[in-house]
């Protein structure tokens, strides 16, 4: 019941905001995120650490085709339903310093949004999966559309284009592997996992490079990367945020949840070859980011350079690369939120997001300076912030793969302290200029949002076993599961 209420109390807020004042829309879908964020917690504390399905609901819906409504959470999905509903109020509260065109659609179209994302999460049938999939893409398509910036129609088309050859892929691998299901054939879970464990290495092969195309869309990962830097940089601040914070995560839950464990030959086949695209990928965004000179472009490459490594860590197919994946995940969202909040709170008081014409904010806002070096930290994952530990996970995952894909997947780290602590000398220091001098005080929002999330970013580095002990069990389930499967 807790899963369902989680999937359908955003829609019916959506739902209820087209019948209200637009001046009050902006609160009211605040309120109805804070009240899905305590859901979430309350659902935390009766979670039991086990590798079972929790809080299940499967109720037929089209029986005819074996299609069910059916919802569940094991700690794999609870981590990032916990990170959607954390994220959605703060990303509705970073829009309130700004004035935005049609207020009840935009808010109205943030919830929607949140509602499919979350049903990404807990589905446990494959054409749910795929539904949920498809109806995250509307509402950030028409956010990016309707309140983006220059040329967003030809860039939002693009991405939209993309993302949608992804889905059919994707469609075309379910389809497959419902065929291979024992009679009467069914989308359920374990179903799809018995029918790909039973197709032949090809076979296996072919399923393999269907979903992992959409997946790797959707991330991005290289080579597939190249609708996201614009779309990144053109949509609103609040869709910019959506996609890297929330968005992205499906493709990488894809690859937890219905890539490795369903087809464990393919991964043999072809996991080298999406290894070694994710680490190139590290690689090449971490030197693009280098040189750009749009604040808002450098930190779309960085995110590209870490979900190459989440995506590394995850293909490697072991318990230190999986658990640090997800942690990653958890702290890429927050990280990645704050520091495209942190170009918006720049953007609007200078009115241009140029690194080299901004220098010296921390000499007239010491407050925002701070915040923002806390961010920062977190994004190059220094000890006692929360990007230390899923990085050092990941890099452990990926060296007992292979050390050197390990070597170069380093990297990032090397490499992201490079452009960010660059980017933060040209902004945050030397002297104030014309553009900079008058930068004013943080507003009372936007100082709670980067507090809110300076203290998850301490919290979760100084103490992060709860986050690791409510995904262990299933980690440790599905991995054991596809090294069985591969005889190891």
């Amino acid at each position: 019941m807790i899963t369902v209420l989680l999937i359908f109390f955003p829609l019916l807020a959506a739902l209820l905001l087209l019948l209200v004042n637009s001046e009050r829309a902006k609160n009211i879908a605040l309120l109805a995120a804070i009240v899905e964020f305590g859901i979430s917690v309350f659902a935390i504390t009766q979670f039991q650490h086990t590798a079972n399905v929790q809080f299940e609901a499967n109720i037929p819906w089209i029986s005819s085709l074996g299609i069910n409504f059916h919802v569940g959470m094991d700690g794999i999905s609870l981590l990032l339903v916990l990170l959607t509903t954390f994220l959605v109020p703060i990303i509705i509260l970073t829009s309130f310093n700004t004035e935005h065109k049609n207020p009840t659609s935009f808010y109205t179209l943030i919830l929607a949004m949140q509602m499919a994302l979350i049903g990404v999460f807990v589905s446990l049938d494959g054409f749910l999966f795929y539904v949920f999939w498809e109806l995250a893409l509307i509402p950030i398509y028409f956010i990016c559309l309707m309140w983006g910036g220059e040329n967003r129609a030809k860039i939002t088309f693009k991405f939209f284009v993309y993302t949608l050859a992804g889905s059919l892929l994707m469609l075309l691998g379910l389809i497959f592997l419902y065929q291979h299901t024992a009679g009467p054939h069914t989308f359920d879970i374990d179903e799809l996992y018995l029918a790909g464990k039973s197709l032949n290495a090809s076979e296996q092969g072919f399923v393999f490079l269907a979903m992992f195309m959409a997946f790797a869309i959707k991330m991005p990962i290289f080579p597939f990367h190249t609708w996201q830097p614009d779309t990144y940089t053109t949509a609103p601040t609040q869709g910019t945020m959506l996609l890297s914070g929330i968005m992205l995560k499906m493709g990488t839950y894809g690859l937890i949840r219905w890539l490795l464990p369903v087809v464990p030959l393919g991964l043999q086949q072809w996991g080298h070859l999406a290894i070694l695209l994710s680490v190139i990928g590290i690689v090449y965004a971490s030197c693009i980011a280098i040189v750009q000179k749009d604040f808002k472009r450098l930190i779309a490459y960085s995110s590209i350079a870490h979900v190459g490594l989440i995506s590394a860590g995850i293909l490697a197919a072991n318990v230190q690369g999986v658990q640090g994946a997800m942690i990653q995940m958890l702290s890429h969202g927050v990280n990645v939120v704050g520091l495209f909040f942190i170009v918006d709170i720049i953007q609007q008081r200078t009115q241009t997001r140029e690194i080299a014409a901004l220098g010296g904010i921390r000499n007239v806002n010491p407050q925002f300076a701070v915040l923002f070096l806390i961010v920062l930290l977190g994004s190059v994952a220094l000890p006692l912030t929360n990007g230390f530990i899923g990085e050092f996970l990941l890099l452990n995952g990926v060296y007992q793969y292979s050390a050197g894909f390990a070597a170069f997947a380093g990297l990032s780290v090397i490499l992201g302290a490079v452009y960010m602590l660059r980017s933060y000398q040209s902004i945050m220091l030397g002297e104030t200029n014309a553009i900079t001098t008058g930068f004013a005080p943080l507003s009372g929002s936007e100082k709670a949002v980067l507090v809110i999330l300076c203290a998850a970013i301490i919290a979760f580095g100084v103490y992060p076993k709860p986050l690791l002990d409510i995904a262990e069990p299933s980690v440790i389930k599905l991995v054991e599961g596809v090294q069985t499967a591969l005889g190891k």
